[in-house]
């Protein structure tokens, strides 16, 4: 079979301003990088407490691996349910306030399991118009016919409940942090409105796991609605420093992911040392609250600055400032640009984003020093003149 598609494709996407290519990283993850052999400050990590090389981590990793091995041998229903893994996922249920939690390989590996065990044929889901990729990808498994509301429209997604079948199973899922835009769901609402419409509601805390709350559990536990929502799902890998994802609700909750959800029953557990940096991780954001204030004082310095040089940046309420440039094209320019000058903020294009809406996706770490802030803002007014 010929494979000239692949060379016609790769054009396509080159011609539309839409290749990507990899970027090589050297060095820990913190608020400096060395992308493609140069240091550049580093505004495109979700990293947001700067833990992802903190000691404690490293330490519990190590000493994971010298007691446990390397590799988890096997998926949890044959011999790889470890200690670490049952340790990890108690002290979850307890950070979110929730009889029980599993964890998963990746939030995509999670989001399209979870979806496609609570739904099925004749089941309904809505869904927010701009959820990530594998919410997407979870619905289109499940086999449940999807109904998708306008980006935080409590008044579309009332009316499509309204409309919806009363024998069909009903599942409302909303990332509580959207990845792309920083913005915050109307969540008090979408409560009220499953409750109303005899619906369950599923959270991807994704991007607020370790940042939001008193205690970091998230966006749920800030607004006290802990009770009121089935499925909260979160991921190791952002805030938390570390990679895996997890599902937090009832215990019941769990023993059917255990039994019914394909993309935990299939899959090799994670090791060890991913596990003990999880639970050193949940502990540093406890008990070190300084670096929740930190982010968001970073956070206020840069978009105050990228406001007053007359940037964009839509209705973020997080550490992700998504600063609209409009098309593919000039969008990696002003990256490029960027970068050439010692500032990595990665653009992103559609289909990751809709069509005209590219952008960079800025993002920030309580490890970002003011001097490193002050720096990227003269950067940014000096690209801003040239492009």
């Amino acid at each position: 079979m010929s494979a000239g598609f692949i060379d016609t494709e790769l054009q396509r996407l080159k011609d539309a301003a839409l290749y990507r290519r990899l970027r090589r990283v050297d060095g820990a993850q913190d608020a400096t990088l060395i992308v493609d052999g140069r240091e550049v400050i580093n505004f495109s990590s979700n990293n947001y407490l700067g833990i992802a090389n903190h000691p404690s981590l490293a330490a519990a990793a190590k000493a994971a691996i010298d007691r446990y091995g390397c590799g988890a041998g096997a998926s949890r229903l044959i011999s790889g349910n470890m200690a670490l893994h049952e340790e990890l996922e108690a002290k979850l249920a307890e950070f979110k306030g929730t009889e029980g939690a599993l964890v998963f390989n990746s939030g995509f590996q999670a989001n399209t399991g979870i979806l496609s065990t609570l739904v099925g044929e004749g089941d309904m889901i809505f869904s927010d118009a701009l959820n990530h990729a594998s919410i997407i990808d979870g619905c289109r498994l499940s086999r449940a016919k999807t109904e998708v509301y306008r980006h935080c429209d409590l008044e579309q997604l009332k009316l499509q409940l309204k409309q919806a079948p009363s024998s069909a199973r009903k599942l409302i899922v909303t990332e509580t942090i959207f990845s792309m835009d920083g913005d915050e769901a109307p969540l008090a609402g979408i409560v009220d409105l499953a409750e109303r419409f005899a619906a369950m509601i599923m959270v991807d805390e994704a991007h607020a796991t370790g940042i939001f709350g008193v205690n970091g559990a998230g966006v749920v536990a800030k607004l006290g609605l802990g009770e009121r929502v089935l499925v909260q799902m979160g991921t190791l890998g952002k805030a938390l420093g570390g990679f895996g994802a997890y599902v937090a609700g009832s215990s019941a909750l769990r023993d059917l992911l255990i039994n019914r959800c394909r993309s935990f029953i299939f899959t090799t557990a994670l090791p060890p040392a991913v596990m003990a940096m999880a639970l050193a991780a949940i502990d540093l954001v406890r008990n070190e609250p300084q670096r929740r204030a930190a982010l968001w004082e970073n956070c206020r310095s840069l978009k105050l600055g990228l406001s007053g040089l007359g940037f964009e940046l839509g209705a973020s309420e997080s550490p992700i400032l998504p600063l609209i440039i409009g098309e593919a094209e000039k969008c990696m320019q002003v990256s490029d640009a960027l970068l050439a000058n010692g500032v990595f903020a990665q653009g992103i294009r559609p289909p990751t984003v809709p069509p005209g809406t590219s952008r960079l996706r800025i993002t920030l770490m309580a490890t970002h020093s003011a001097a490193q802030i002050e720096r990227a803002l003269k950067v940014f007014e000096a690209v801003k003149a040239q492009t």
